[in-house]
Formats: C-alpha cells, structure tokens, sequence
C-alpha cells in the first residue's frame, strides 16, 4: 500500500520528459524529382537552353510550439536567380500558397538569417544564398506549421542534350529549417540519351556481284565490275545531327595500294585477297525530309573542322565521318534530318588472274558494317 504513491510519482517524473523532447518535423512529399530522359532530338524552335521540365512538391514544417520558420536552401549557385544542375545546366525553386496555422501568409525572401526581407509576395523566386520567411502585414511571424507549395523547373544548355552516349544528370540541395532545428535533402535526377535513329539497307544489305567467268577477267590488271545501288533509308524520330562510317568484316584482305575508304573481298583458298570495293554516295542522288538539295561533307573526328559541303560524289570511309549539309561550301556540318534517303554506288575490282587461286571456285565475301554516328 504504501508504494503506490511512490510508483505513481515516478511513473508522473518519466511522463514529463517524453513531452519536452518533442521535436520539430520537416517533411517534403517529394524527396527526389526525376525529370525523365531527354533524347537528343534537335528543337523544332532553336534557343540556347532547353526546359527539361517542372515538378511540383509541397514542404511542411510542424513545430510542437510557435517557432521562427525561417527556411534556407543551400544549392550551388548557377546564376543570381538559379542553382547550378551540372556545368551544362540550371534549375530554379519558385515558393507559394503558403499557409501559417491554417491561415494564407505572404513569402519573404531573406538575403541572411535576421536580415531584412528584400521581397515580399505571395509567389517568389527561391534565389541562391536565400532563406524564406512567413510574413503577414510586412512582418515576419512565427507559427506552428508551415506549409509552402514548391515548383522546381530545370533547364539544360542545348547543346548538353547532343550526346553519343547515354548520360545523367544527379545534383541535390538542402533545405535547412535554421531555427527547428531540421533539415530535408532534396535530389534531382535527369538522363539523356541518343535519339533513335534506325538505318535500313536495300536488299537487306545483301549485294549479288553474279556470277564471273575466267574470260570475264584481266590476267595482269585489276578488273572493274559494273557499280551496284545501295539504298541506304535512315529514320530518326526527330531531326538528328548525325552521320556515317564504315567498319571493315573483312580487314586485311583488300588487293592494291588502298586507303581506309577500300574493303575487302575476303581471301581465296591460298588466303590471296581477291579484291576490293568502295561505297560511294552521291549528293544528288540523296534527299532528306523537305531540303531542296544535299551536300556531302566529312571530318577526321565527327567534329569540327568539317570538310567544305560539295555535291561530288564521296566514298563512306573507316577512319572519316560523312554527313549530309543543306549549303554548299559549308563547313559547319551536317544538317539536322529526321528522314534521309541516299543512293550509294558499290564500286568493286577483282585482282588479276595471275594473283588468284583458280584451282577452285573462288568466292566474293565481303562484308561491312555502315554505323550511324550522333554527333
């Protein structure tokens, strides 16, 4: 009997701790906002910068008792007006609707902790180095839940979006609720990729060369056989900057003195290389979406410097990229195309009789592989 009151007085001194160290809570509804994969399709509208997207999320700050709401968010700077999303891009934070208590409340936008608002509205631009402070008749109030409605939009240099390779983009902020003591981290997530581009060739890709007798062929010099079209169709699902090369199945067994625009016709029974061939396309036989005219043009890199526009023809070769230009003398490259249809000329010639193996059937097997290249 006589311990009851002291169980109930201990079971009174353990209640009030749990009551004191309750603490303030900073939540958002979207921790992370994933702005999706961007293809490197080329604007229809060209600009310096393109707007990869905006997303929408709420912060709320609840408090246990009235508190200083003063919130900052620590990004790295891009700009005065914007946070930094990689070197090749921005976003931006707009804040509004904004609700104390239950009650609307304007936004002030704080250049410090106890500084002076330098702007007051209803929806304000989050600016790097800034906090944000409920206001109501111009003063700065305190509360014990906070809401703000939060929009982030993200934008990247255009030409961040022409990759040859699949990319991503990952950066992430802090909002710092100074006086609650909490803080929520905040990432942002955006990935680019190659548009698609899918190349088709005639005949599957198939040339027949026929069938070639002894009396058809020269005994000392190389015998030229009649060019054969090559169709070559590529579908992009937007305008594309890209162009073409040409790999070598076959390496090592083209005939004569050649340079990296020849291919092989693979090897006889005694491994004697039994000729080559080159692909050659030809402006004017090219057209591409509603261009009036196409010009070839090359370079060593798949970049700048590229090779004059011209409307000669030009062998597809392994160590050079070939486009297609809108204007002739060009050298600023290829021209953006969605639809491209270019006929190409196979042009082959068979070693002399006399560097043959004709013990045999000899059979032509060549084989390449044509490659699209996004620049």
């Amino acid at each position: 009997m006589g311990l009851k009151p002291v169980l109930l007085a201990a079971a009174l001194l353990l209640a009030n701790p749990a009551w004191a160290t309750e603490e303030c809570r900073l939540n958002l509804s979207e921790s992370r906002l994933d702005f999706g994969l961007m293809n490197r399709a080329v604007a229809l509208v060209p600009a310096p910068e393109r707007l990869l997207g905006e997303r929408r999320f709420s912060l709320n700050l609840n408090c246990p008792q009235a508190t200083d709401m003063t919130l900052l968010y620590r990004g790295l700077a891009a700009t005065v007006e914007r946070f930094r999303f990689t070197e090749r891009g921005s976003y931006d934070l707009q804040a509004s609707d904004a609700v104390l208590d239950g009650q609307p409340v304007e936004l002030g936008l704080l250049a410090g902790i106890g500084q002076a608002p330098g702007a007051v509205a209803t929806s304000l631009s989050w600016r790097p180095g800034h906090g944000i402070v409920p206001m109501r008749a111009g003063v700065p109030v305190i509360g014990r839940s906070l809401s703000v409605q939060l929009q982030a939009s993200a934008w990247a240099s255009e030409d961040a979006a022409r990759v040859s390779d699949a990319v991503t983009w990952e950066t992430s902020g802090l909002f710092d609720a100074v006086n609650a003591g909490r803080s929520r981290e905040l990432s942002l997530l955006a990935r680019f990729a190659p548009a698609a581009c899918t190349p088709t060739l005639s005949n599957g890709g198939h040339v027949a060369l026929g069938k070639l007798s002894i009396s058809d062929l020269s005994q000392t010099q190389d015998t030229p056989l009649p060019p054969r079209p090559v169709v070559l169709n590529v579908a992009c699902d937007a305008p594309t900057y890209f162009a073409v090369r040409m790999q070598d199945n076959r390496p090592g067994s083209a005939t004569g003195d050649v340079d990296a625009s020849a291919y092989g016709l693979g090897l006889d029974a005694r491994q004697q290389k039994i000729g080559r061939y080159r692909l050659a396309f030809d402006p004017n036989q090219a057209s591409a979406d509603s261009h009036a005219q196409l010009y070839r043009t090359d370079s060593a890199t798949g970049g700048l410097p590229w090779s004059s526009a011209s409307s000669s023809p030009l062998a597809v070769a392994a160590d050079r990229y070939l486009g297609f230009g809108t204007g002739a003398g060009s050298t600023s490259g290829p021209a953006a195309i969605q639809n491209l249809s270019a006929t190409a000329s196979l042009e082959a010639l068979i070693a002399p009789l006399g560097a043959l193996d004709l013990g045999s059937e000899v059979r032509l097997d060549g084989a390449a592989t044509l490659e699209i290249h996004y620049l």
